[in-house]
Parts: structure tokens; C-alpha cells; sequence
């Protein structure tokens, strides 16, 4: 056996599925679990000393690369002075600070401990400050695994073909409405028979667990309009793309096609921890102060604002707001696509790709998909076979067709050539079958 299958033949007898979270299972593209030994810039290595370039990062938050120096120098400094108080401290308010001073639609934000509390408490939020139960999801959007919104979800779910969860009852989300990604004509109706009852609709703005599948200038504008008028709150959950495809988040990509757009609710996550468990959650003052102790909505946690994590984050958004940083980022990943893009062409494989800012998406297909619906015909055989043609060359891609990708500021112009001629040769092989 080698490194990795013992050490998933151990993981398996402790652990449930050998894995602490499904999306790093292997089971949807068969093998084994790579086991991460270290990693450095834009690699890792596994437990057999082999490396990767690695197009994960922690499945988005290592924006800078893994070890940036400046990240590890304040993370240990502030190690040194306590993993963890129970009280405030000062690097949460320069935190909070920090955010706000890129997200205007936000006067203040609360900070908690991971995508799935800051959602989950988005959500909470909204109801208690509209009086109102019901909420809109899409299908393929992935907003952490809370009851509610484990419906129809896509990512880990959609890997292993499953709708919903066990274990979450009808009656916990009888009053989530699950509605298609991009389809206006099923938002109109949904509003016009819901409306006075919604307490808000909740959205990935650039889908990162069917892949990488945007909402439509004309759906975001749409929504921003019924929400408004109905009185319901528009949540972004930005977890993904929150500081991933430019400062201002998607939010600001679409601010700049829709002027003075803006979310009511904004969901935080990933790069804002810089690879820490950290996550946030914020909009105007008038819904964040029915929070407690302020207001009636109840949202506590124990380790919220660590302090490690604070320092980490701070020092992240710092070294991401120098000038030309994301003009650098988004050339990177538009090569990488455009590349992947051109070899798949001339080895006759059906190709499609996106990218915006650091985060990027492909697939077997001749054109992107607008919905999960179309999302769910892609060929997983031939991924699974890119997939595995990738890591024998090197190249971790995400196991599963329904992730999105990320690069990072560490990659370089030779690490973006040697991912498209590894890509080439698998396309050859694809392209002959």
C-alpha cells in the first residue's frame, strides 16, 4: 500500500468516510485521498513527499498562496499572546473595520466561526427583523449545511446525488421555497404568490458549488427589485466570492452593471480568515442591531472573533488591498482558462470556462451553463478521467465536477503553462475516445 491508502485505511476506521467534510472524499471520482503533508505558495506536497499545483486553496481562502510571510509572521505573533480570550479585543473592531471599509453596502457586521453559521444566521436575522418565515433559495446554491437550507443543494450533495439531507425533517423546511438559478419567470411567480410572507432570498452571485455558474445582470437586478418591493431581504452570500473576485466582492461586479446596487444581508467567508475558521455576516445598522444584546435575534459563539483567526484575516486583506493586486489575479486566471480553453479546442473536446477575479470554472461542455439543471449533463466519466490524467501530472483540480477552482497570487506564468500542457495531454487522450 502506499502513504495515502494506509493512511485512509486508517482514517476510515475513526472517521466517517476516512474524511472530516464529503467534498475531499474521492468517492465521486473513485481513488484515493491525497493526504496533505505541507504546503507552500501555490503547492503541497502529500504524504509521499509528491507535489501538487494546487488550484483548491482550501477551497478558496489562500487568495495569497499558502505560508504568505507576512500572514505567518502576524498569526505567530499573535499566537504568542493567546489562542483564545472570551472577551473583545481590538483586532476585532480593526477586523470589522476592515470589511466595512470594502463592502459599503454594510454599516456593521458580526464576526463568527465558519460559511455555515454565518449563513444559517443570516437567515435568523432576516426573519426576526421582517417578522415573516419564508425564504428563497435556488437550486445548485450551497449555503453551509444548516436544516433549512440543505434543499436541493449542489456541491457534496451533488456529488453523491442526493437532493436533500437525512435527518432534516419536511416540516423544518416547509417554508424554504427552492426556485431555478436564473429563470425569471419562476422568480415573478414565486413573489407574486409569496411575496407579503418572504422574509428574504438568499443567493450565491457566482455559483461555486455547481462549478462556477453566474446569476445574469437581468436575475440579480430582478431580485434586488422584487425584494424591495415586497419588502423581503436581499442576502448575497459571499462566502466564495467575498474578496475572491475583486475588493469589493461580487457585490461590486454587479454594482457595476446595475448602479447603486447594493444587498440588504452580505455572508462572509473563506478569504477573510485567510485560511482560518472565520466567517461574518453584516448589512445596514437598522437590520444588524436587532441582533443581541442589542435586539430580540439570538446569535452567540464561543470562539467568534478569535483572535488568531482576526490576525489572520487582518493580515490577508491588508496585503490583497495593495494597488494592482487584483488586475495581476484575474490575468493569471484568465491565461489558466483561456488556455485550458484553446488545447481542449485542438484535441476536439467539448469545453467551456469562466473565470472572475481569483475563481475560476470549466466544463465538458460546449457552452456555460446557465442552471443547475443544465449543470447535471455534464459527462462525470470523462471529468473523472481529467481528473485523475491531472494528478498523475501533478495538478489538483477539485474531485468532484460541481467545485469551482482558485487561484492564487503565488502562481506563476510557468506553473499556469505546465497545468495547460498537463491538460493537454489528458484532452488528447479524451479526444481520441
Amino acid at each position: 500500500m502506499s502513504t495515502n491508502e494506509e493512511l485512509f485505511a486508517r482514517a476510515q476506521r475513526v472517521i466517517p468516510g476516512g474524511v472530516n467534510s464529503p467534498v475531499r472524499a474521492f468517492r465521486a471520482v473513485g481513488g484515493v485521498p491525497r493526504f496533505v503533508q505541507r504546503a507552500q505558495g501555490p503547492y503541497f506536497w502529500d504524504a509521499e513527499g509528491r507535489r501538487y499545483i494546487d488550484y483548491i486553496g482550501s477551497w478558496g481562502p489562500m487568495i495569497l498562496g499558502h505560508g504568505h510571510p507576512a500572514v505567518l509572521a502576524a498569526v505567530q505573533e499573535a499566537a504568542v499572546q493567546g489562542f483564545s480570550f472570551g472577551a473583545p479585543t481590538e483586532r476585532e473592531i480593526e477586523l470589522a473595520e476592515a470589511i466595512l471599509a470594502h463592502l459599503p453596502s454594510m454599516d456593521m457586521v458580526r464576526l463568527v466561526s465558519s460559511g455555515t453559521e454565518a449563513a444559517m444566521s443570516a437567515i435568523r436575522l432576516a426573519r426576526g427583523a421582517t417578522g415573516r418565515k419564508k425564504i428563497i433559495k435556488f437550486e445548485g446554491c450551497y449555503h453551509g449545511h444548516a436544516d433549512a437550507l440543505l434543499v436541493k443543494a449542489g456541491s457534496g450533495l451533488a456529488t453523491f446525488g442526493n437532493p436533500t439531507s437525512a435527518g432534516v425533517p419536511p416540516e423544518v423546511v416547509q417554508d424554504t421555497l427552492v426556485l431555478a438559478y436564473n429563470d425569471l419567470a419562476g422568480l415573478e411567480q414565486a413573489f407574486a404568490e409569496h411575496g407579503a410572507a418572504l422574509a428574504c432570498l438568499m443567493i450565491e452571485p457566482i455559483a461555486g458549488n455547481m462549478n462556477f455558474v453566474r446569476a445574469s445582470v437581468p436575475f440579480v437586478r430582478r431580485c434586488r427589485e422584487l425584494c424591495t418591493q415586497h419588502g423581503a431581504l436581499f442576502v448575497f452570500d459571499e462566502v466564495m466570492t467575498g474578496f475572491r473576485v475583486a475588493l469589493g466582492g461580487a457585490q461590486s461586479v454587479y454594482a457595476r452593471e446595475i448602479p447603486g446596487f447594493v444587498p440588504d444581508i452580505t455572508v462572509l467567508g473563506k478569504v477573510i480568515g485567510g485560511g482560518m475558521p472565520l466567517a461574518a455576516f453584516g448589512g445596514r445598522r437598522a437590520v444588524m442591531e436587532q441582533l443581541a444584546p442589542l435586539g430580540p435575534v439570538y446569535q452567540a459563539g464561543t470562539l467568534s472573533g478569535n483572535p488568531v483567526a482576526t490576525a489572520c484575516g487582518l493580515a490577508t486583506l491588508k496585503e490583497i488591498g495593495k494597488p494592482g493586486f487584483y488586475e495581476a489575479l484575474a490575468r493569471r486566471t484568465q491565461a489558466l482558462v483561456a488556455g485550458l480553453r484553446q488545447v481542449a479546442a485542438e484535441e476536439g473536446v467539448p469545453f467551456s470556462g469562466d473565470s472572475e477575479g481569483g475563481m475560476f470554472g470549466f466544463f465538458l461542455l460546449d457552452a456555460l451553463p446557465q442552471n443547475y439543471h443544465t449543470v447535471m449533463t455534464t459527462d462525470g466519466a470523462r471529468f473523472n478521467t481529467l481528473f485523475h490524467g491531472l494528478l498523475e501530472r501533478g495538478v489538483y483540480i477539485a474531485p468532484a465536477l460541481y467545485e469551482a477552482g482558485f487561484v492564487s497570487a503565488a502562481h506563476s506564468d510557468e506553473d499556469i503553462a505546465q497545468t495547460v500542457d498537463a491538460a493537454r495531454a489528458v484532452f488528447r487522450l479524451l479526444g481520441r475516445g
